[in-house]
């Protein structure tokens, strides 16, 4: 698709929405106690900067669905791209905020639910996109 306000403003927003339901489903994941079952400490507070810091990542992340990979679905391409932030998030920011190296001091099972939560973003993000896409 060109590069367009429109299209910019499409996978913006998509981004912006898997984000949002990236962040909700980590924090409910952590409150529900399904990530301490798994055997991980990982239980986010659910506060509007946790909203708004997934929310705003999450349609800068987006911008990867400019790339002209066309022969891919629009979900195959959602999981690949959550994949750089996923592991920005395990070898940058989890040591940056004292959780070791791919998150490893909340347990053995974080590294996991992280990527999981990326895909709940790569998915989310690439159906919305579609959807508006198409409609």
């Amino acid at each position: 698709m060109p590069l367009t306000l429109k299209n910019l403003s499409l996978i913006f927003a998509a981004g912006a929405l898997g984000g949002l339901l990236k962040g909700l489903t980590s924090w409910l994941f952590g409150a529900i106690g399904i990530n301490a079952l798994l055997g991980s400490q990982f239980a986010p507070a659910l506060t509007p900067f946790w909203v708004y810091q997934h929310m705003v990542w999450g349609g800068l992340w987006a911008l990867l669905f400019l790339l002209p990979l066309r022969k891919l679905s629009y979900v195959s391409l959602g999981i690949i791209y959550s994949l750089p932030q996923t592991l920005i998030s395990l070898v940058v920011l989890m040591p940056k905020m004292g959780r070791g190296m791919l998150g490893l001091q909340l347990g053995l099972m974080t590294p996991v639910l992280v990527l999981f939560f990326g895909f709940v973003w790569g998915i989310a993000t690439a159906l919305w996109l579609k959807w508006s896409r198409e409609s």
